[in-house]
This record gives structure tokens, sequence and C-alpha cells, in this order.
């Protein structure tokens, strides 16, 4: 085996092992196997772009959880596929036309420009999924599906259909939040809301009689030219004799009613409310309420209409201005106070959301309440982190009716027909093409041209992708899906509404398990200039600071949302051409915590390169050591009797590993897990047991029984750890196993030693990825006594190695180790037991046992009951003598800077008492530091 690569090249590795599974079939899921199912549906990344590193987060994990499944040897499927993303996309693809031809959509025919937006979404799809690929991503491909393909077009309109023959879904005139950038409605959780320092203004509304004027308070005066009433609260003294009467209402001629009203604060502002039904949610209840009329004053683009008057053609900002203009000018402002507003805005253009009242679909979502509380409450959906369970029950108990219709060409248009001559007459139709009716007279119908809600065909995603509302094998295989991966945000947007359609379809919700992992933040860096505004830092300087560079005292930081504008973007198909396809999986899953927010740190991702090479490193050591090992030796069950403490610690922490890392699968903990997985491999296995096999590979020490016995333990763990490994790792992990299967081509056989058997197994796999994911091997030999034992051990090689580095005694030079203590001592008499653990992790060259200290000098140190005494070389006695002196002297200036503040009387008396007693002890304990180092200096200089 001298024949391999000392060091880990990613490169070589990941096509060749991705080329090799997906021929294989190794992805390909059996809707016949009569093995239990697992499924997971990809959150399908919108065709807009490429993907960044929150798909590499969410793709990662779930390939983790399939991988693992599928070696426990369920029948794991994992659907890919994409989303149409609706408004998003033919943002995108409006641009792109207008940037090429100079045309704005409304310049093409529908049909020509949706011809422009597939064509987009063909190139769009071939890139995401050969980045999707990259991250080693082991989805079914022939399962493939797309948001807008004819299976989850029928899908949709099937649904449709039965929501609007069961009368769930309803179309009306409706106060809506309207995007004026993208002309199309909103639902609640598409507008994002904000707070920003605004104004109250206070608005005098002359009563018809000519005797007085009411004042209103408003954050919106523009809306005023759509008011048809002023509502006062019922109970309000101050305007009780008002109920009932009119008054005129500024700039215009109109006059309007003086209402009562209980959702009246009468401690807000004057106590007085105007009411414009049109453009206010509120006002849009209180216009049902009194049967006011609606008077819409806005154009769908965001501008004064007609209803406007002179105001008309100005934008919603600028009529603002104008009427505040007016109204000063006729004397109607009575005044201008400062005011916190919370104003909304959509999520996709970032306008601010106007409320805006048109003719939209909507699904009635009262009657779906309680099925999706009790989806939570009764945990047929288990949330992971339970903490989402509180926001996800408050959004639930506030929920409004849905409005599913949106103002766009690209997506599913609404399967509506009206007849030309009557409005009211319409044909829902859920079959392929046009309903017969329109077929027989194509003049008379015209189809609905708005198009659904995105998140109406993503809602279906969990049916639709198995084949609903066919029967499919897949369909009676795999619903309910096992788990759903997605970022927090998205929990009302889209898990939601997949178990609300899930339960009204099916009757059973379309997943068990929920994780909802955090959103990727990335450490941002900024200058302030000199008009108070940041200037953010970039690229190669961002890059320094992210990798340790000191950071000067005018740049501040700190982690914020990723965005191209702050800098603090990183692009995951950069870090795995940097660093490798594994250790970005590795960072991402070291790095999701069930915490809010991810906090990515550029270190990591060189840190795990790091650990790759480490894993190779490892595996190359156990290969060049094992190739003497032959197939009747490997075939032989292990002598237990025989075995060291260090092997019985091995065993030991293996099966606790393994333990420890299938729970932590289990419960979605992609922190602990990896981190678990990095520590036994590095720590526990290269850095403590293949050293301490070395003396007996070597032939130091040990017979050839011996020899063999440590062969195979490194061997059994070896092919464990990668198996662990694989799911966050499977390229290096797939090169490993396939390298120590061709070495060792065995037959099974049935042998009395489970961990043998057990490797024979693995090794018999076609390939890593469908071998078994280990399990406990034998919980027995999970012994407390024995780790114990071994830390006790670990605590003296510690120990020894600080009183080295103390001494500054680098590693190539051996120094002898005095163990005292009582020769009766039970831990004494451990340490006898083991010495070769101590020879082995230290450069020792021999132990002495005494009762009594060395007339020599050197340094020591208590573990327990034993003291460590190490002599220094005689070539080292000046350089530490002098380190001696320098640590006397910073000690004695600690001494006096300490000695002077408690000297101070002002100091002790305004000091806390915690902070001087802090003081004090330290004093102290510098005080005996520097009488042992008087004590070793005067012993020193006598030798």
């Amino acid at each position: 085996m001298s024949n391999l690569a000392k060091t880990y090249d990613p490169k070589q590795i990941e096509s060749k092992w991705y080329a090799f599974w997906e021929k294989g079939g190794f992805f390909t899921a059996d809707a016949t196997s009569q093995k239990p199912s697992y499924c997971i549906v990809i959150p399908p990344p919108n065709v807009t772009g490429v993907l960044h590193m929150g798909h590499a987060l969410v793709d990662t994990i779930q390939d983790a959880l399939i991988r693992r499944k599928r070696m426990q040897k369920f029948e794991a499927l994992w659907i890919p596929g994409t989303d149409h993303a609706g408004i998003a996309t033919q943002g995108v693809v409006e641009k792109m036309l207008f940037a090429k031809t100079g045309k704005r959509r409304k310049d093409f025919q529908r049909e020509e420009f949706l011809k422009h937006a597939w064509s987009w979404k063909e190139e769009s799809e071939e890139k995401i999924l050969g980045q999707i690929r990259r991250l080693g991503c082991s989805c079914d491909w022939s399962r493939l599906q797309f948001t807008m393909n004819e299976q989850c077009n029928l899908a949709v309109r099937t649904c449709f259909k039965k929501m609007f023959d069961e009368k769930l879904i309803y179309r009306g005139d409706y106060l809506v939040n309207w995007d004026p950038a993208t002309q199309t409605a909103l639902s609640d959780d598409e507008v994002e809301h904000e707070d920003i320092q605004s104004s109250l203004w206070h608005i005098r509304y002359p009563l018809e009689n000519g005797q007085g004027s009411v004042i209103v308070a408003t954050t919106r005066p523009e809306t005023m030219l759509g008011d048809t009433a002023v509502a006062v609260h019922p109970e309000d003294e101050r305007y009780k004799s008002l109920i009932g009467q009119k008054i005129r209402l500024p700039l215009t001629d109109r006059l309007i009613p003086i209402i009562a009203d209980p959702f009246v604060d009468p401690s807000f502002g004057s106590g007085a409310v105007k009411i414009t039904p049109a453009h206010d949610f509120n006002d849009f209840e209180v216009g049902h309420r009194h049967e006011l009329p609606f008077i819409n004053i806005m154009t769908p683009d965001g501008r004064m209409n007609e209803n406007g008057g002179k105001f008309a053609n100005l934008s919603m900002e600028k009529a603002r201005e104008k009427v505040v203009e007016e109204l000063q000018k006729h004397a109607f402002l009575e005044k201008i106070e400062p005011h916190s507003l919370r104003i909304g805005r959509s999520y996709r253009s970032k306008a601010i959301v106007q409320p805006y009242l048109s003719k939209q679909w909507f699904v009635k979502m009262s009657l779906f309440k309680k099925t999706l509380l009790e989806a939570i409450q009764t945990q047929d959906v288990l949330l992971t982190p339970p903490h989402w369970e509180a926001t996800y029950t408050h959004w639930i108990e506030n929920l409004r009716d849905w409005c599913i219709s949106r103002q766009l060409w690209w997506g599913h248009q609404i399967p509506i027909w009206y007849h030309v001559k009557d409005s009211n007459r319409l044909i829902c139709y859920d079959g392929k093409g046009l309903p017969p009716e329109v077929e027989k007279e194509p003049t008379s119908w015209i189809q609905d041209p708005d198009v659904l809600d995105t998140w109406f065909s993503s809602a279906l995603w969990p049916l639709s992708t198995l084949g609903w509302p066919n029967k499919t094998e897949d369909f009676q295989k795999f619903y309910p899906t096992s788990t759903l991966v997605t970022a927090h945000d998205i929990l009302f947007f889209w898990v939601a509404r997949m178990i609300m359609m899930g339960e009204y379809i099916t009757g059973k919700p379309p997943f068990n398990e929920v994780f909802l992992h955090g959103l990727i933040y990335g450490k941002s860096y900024w200058k302030t200039a000199p008009d108070g505004s940041a200037i953010y830092i970039q690229e190669e300087e961002k890059k320094e600071y992210d990798l340790g560079k000191p950071i000067p005292s005018n740049i501040e930081s700190k982690w914020e949302k990723m965005s191209k504008t702050k800098g603090n973007v990183i692009d995951p198909l950069s870090m795995i051409d940097s660093y490798g396809t594994d250790a970005l999986r590795f960072t991402l899953c070291f790095s999701t915590t069930h915490a809010r927010q991810i906090d990515l740190d550029l270190r990591r991702f060189e840190e795990f390169k790091n650990f790759a090479n480490k894993i190779w490193n490892g595996f190359r050591f156990v290969m060049m050591n094992v190739e003497d090992l032959s197939e009747s030796d490997l075939m032989k069950p292990l002598a237990f009797e025989t075995l060291q403490l260090e092997d019985k610690w091995i065993l030991s922490i293996l099966n606790k590993t393994i333990e420890e890392i299938n729970d932590a699968f289990d419960h979605y903990a992609f922190d602990k897990l990896s981190s678990r997985a990095y520590e036994f491999f590095w720590n526990d296995f290269c850095s403590i047991f293949v050293e301490l096999s070395k003396p007996v590979l070597f032939g130091k020490v040990g017979t050839i029984e011996d020899k063999i016995q440590k062969q195979k333990l490194l061997l059994i763990v070896l092919v464990n750890a990668i198996r662990l490994l694989h799911p966050i790792a499977p390229f290096i992990t797939e090169e490993i196993f396939q390298t120590i299967k061709a070495q060792f081509p065995l037959i099974f056989q049935k042998i009395s030693d489970p961990y043998t058997e057990e490797l024979l197994t693995a090794l018999l796999s076609s390939a890593c990825i469908v071998a078994p994911f280990p399990k406990v091997i034998r919980s027995s030999d999970m012994s407390h006594l024995i780790e114990e034992d071994f830390a006790f051990m670990n605590e003296l090689v510690r120990q020894v190695r600080n009183i080295r580095m103390q001494m500054q005694i680098p590693p190539s030079e051996k120094t002898p180790l005095h163990i005292i203590g009582n020769l009766n001592n039970p831990e004494f008499q451990k340490v006898q037991k083991y010495p070769h653990i101590l020879l082995s992790l230290t450069p020792t060259i021999e132990i002495y046992w005494n009762e009594d200290k060395p007339n020599t000098f050197g340094s020591e140190a208590m573990v327990g009951s034993i003291s460590l005494f190490i002599p220094i070389p005689e070539s080292f006695k000046e350089k530490e003598k002098q380190r001696l002196f320098k640590e006397k002297e910073k000690l004695e200036k600690q001494i006096e800077q300490t000695q002077n503040k408690l000297k101070n009387p002002e100091f002790c008396a305004k000091a806390p008492k915690e902070i001087v007693q802090n003081l004090q002890n330290a004093l102290t304990a510098a005080q005996t530091q520097i009488q042992e180092i008087t004590l070793k200096l005067d012993d020193l200089c006598k030798r």
C-alpha cells in the first residue's frame, strides 16, 4: 500500500465515485421492496439562478439522513426537484428580456413570454441539478420533478377543483397585500415587516353644520381621499353627541358620517379615526359592518387613480407630500408629531406593500385551524427544535383566509373559465386540456388570466411527487414521507400548508418529523464613512480577517444575513473547489445547532480539509501495516482474553461512539454527531490507539499473535469509523472502503467473535453507500471501569507532556520519568500494570519506580496520589534557569501592581467586595508561585 497518495486530493476522487453511485443505481428506490420505507422530498430550489449556501446546508443535511437510512437497510427515497417560483422567476426573465430586447413583459404575447420563461427554466435547472450533484446528493434522479410539470399540474388542478366544489375556495372583492412593483397580491406570510420613524398627522375634519370640527390622527394622510367615515368609540363621552352627524371631508366636496365602533382605541390620537375601507384591513371590516362605500384611490402600479382628483397619477409617496401641502394651505392640518410605524415590504421586490381592493381567489382557512393545531399538539408531526411549536401555534391561531391568486403569467393558470356574456357563469375543470364546453364554444369562454400562488403547488409537493392523484406504487409505499428538512423561515409559507393539504386530501400529515434548521449568517466588516454610512469590506481583505488576521480598531464587524452588498456571502462551489466537498459538508453539519442562526466561520473549511487529510493518513497508516495480514488470520476470532487495556478501551469507546452518533442522528443534532465523529477519529483512534499500536506493529514488543490482534483491531475500528463518517463525508469514505475491500476479497462465514463478523459483513457490501451503518456491536464491552483506568493513564500522559513543555524540552529529546508514590497504593500499582502507555505516548526513555523523589533537579506534577518527576537534561539546565528567572520577574511585577491597588484606600472603598477579594487571592497565589520558583532556582544553581 505504499502506492497510496500521501495527501488526500478530492478532485481526483469526487467525480469518480458520484458516477459510480449513479451508474450503479445506488440512488434508485424500489417501490415494490419489502424493506421499511424512508422518504424525503427535497425543498425544491427556485429556478432563478444558482445554489447558495442555504441550499448547500439543507441538501447536506438531507443527504446525511438518507445515506444513513439507506445503510440501515431502509428503502430510502430522496425525491429531487425544482420550483417554478412564480414572482421571482418571472422577475428575472423580465429583466433578462428587457436587457436583450428592450421590451417589457406586456410587449409580448403571453405564450411568447412563457416560451422564454420555459427556456430560462431549462438552462437554470440544468445548472442547479449539476450543483446538487457536486454536493454529493444521493437523490433518485429517475424521479426528478418540477412544480409545473404535467404530474404536478394535474395534482394542482385536482386539488383546486376538489376545494372549489366543497366551497373551500371562493372569489371575491377583498382587501389584499398588494405589491405595486410586481403588481400582484401577496399572502400575509409573503410580507416582511419593519419598524420605521414616520409621522402622525392630525387633520381637522369640519362638521357639516359648521359648529366646529373633529380632529383625526392618521399615519397615511394621502388615503384620506378614500375616506367614507370617521369612527369613534361608542362609550367615548367626547363624541357621543356627534355620532350620526356628518362631516365634510377636507380637500373634497364629500360628506361622510361619524360612526361608532368598538374597535376604535380612545387613547390613540384624538380618539377619532378616519375609515378608508378600500385601503386598510381594520377599516375594511368596519366598512362591512356599517355598509360603507368602498372607494379605491390607487392604481395597480401604486399611483393615485381618478378618485384622487388633482393628485391623480402621482405615486403614493408624492401624493402624501402634496396632500399635506394642501391641508396646510387650507388650515386643515392641526399638527404633525414624530411616530414609530410598522410597515410591510414585499419579500421579493422589497416594495412597500399597500392594502388594495381587488378581485382575488381565496382558500377558507378557518376550517383547517383545528387540524393544523392538532397535528403538532398530538405530535403526529414532530417539530425539531421543539421551541418552534409555540411560534407555529401562534400563527395558526391568527390565520386569515389565504389569497391564492397572483397577477402573473408564469405559474399554474387558475383552472376557471368564465362565459364572456355572463361572468357569473363559470367552469372549474381539472382535466387535461380544455373543458368540453369550451372546446364546443371556444369564443364564448375565457380562462381566468391569473395564476396560483407558488405555495399552492408547493403545498402539494409531498403528494404530487409521489404520483397523487393517481394511486401509484410510489404513493402506496412512501406516503406519508418520513422527514422534512427546511429552514425555519418557511415554517408558515410551506410546512403548515403541506400539513393542511396532506390532512385534507389523505387524512394523514405528509411527513412524520420536521427539522427546522437555522439561517446562515456570514461575518461582515465595515468602516464608518464621514456621513455615518457603512463602507463594507469586500473579497480578499475580508477573507484575511475571516482567517484570523487582527482587525484594525477603525473596522467594525458582526454576524449578519448573507448579502452581496455586505460582502459576507460564501459561495459553496468556491468552497468545494478550494477545500473539497467532504470538507464543505462537514463544516455545514458541524455548524448546524438548534439555534435560529448559524454563524458560518470560514476557518472551519480549512479545519475540515485538514480533517480529511487526517482521515486519509490514518487509513494510509493502517493499510501500510496490515499488508501482511492474511485472509485466514483476518477471519480468526479476536482473543478477548489477551486484549490490552488500550484494546478494551478502544472497543468500549467505539461502541459508545456508535451509540452517541446514532442518538444524535435521531435527534437531528448534526453539530454533536459531526464533532463526536471528528473527536473519535482524530483523538481516540489516530492520536491514541494508533500510537499505542505502533510498538506491537513494528515488532518492538509482543508476539506475532499480538500483532495480528492489533492489525484486526485497527481494521475493525477503521471500517466502523468510515461508515460512521460516510453520511457526512461520502467521497473519502467510499474511496477508503473500496481500497480496503480490494485488499481483502472475502467470503462470508459465521464467526463467534461479533467484531470480526461485523467487519466481514461490512466488507462484503458492494460499496460503502450500502454497507451497514454501525450499531452497537456488544454493549457489555462499554465499560466505565476500563474508561476510567484509561482516562487515568491518559491524564498521566498529559501531565508528562505539560512538564516537558514547561521546561521547553523538544519532542526529539527523550527523558527518563520517575513515578513516585507508595508502592502499595492502588493507583501506583495501576500505573505499573500499563507502563507501555506512557512509553508509547510520551518521549520517555525509561520509567523508574520510587517512593522518594530523586536527588536531582527537575519538574514534577501530581495526579491523584502519584507524583511524576522528570529530571532536566544537562544541556537544558541553563535554558531552564533563564526561563525561571523570567517567570520570577513577571510574578514580581504582578505582585507589585496588585499590592499597589490593595494599598489604595480609595480603590478598596469603591471597588466591589468580590473584586477586592479576587485580587487578594491572586496576590496569595502569585506569592506562593514565586516561593516555589525561588526554591527551584536555588536548587538548580547548586547543581
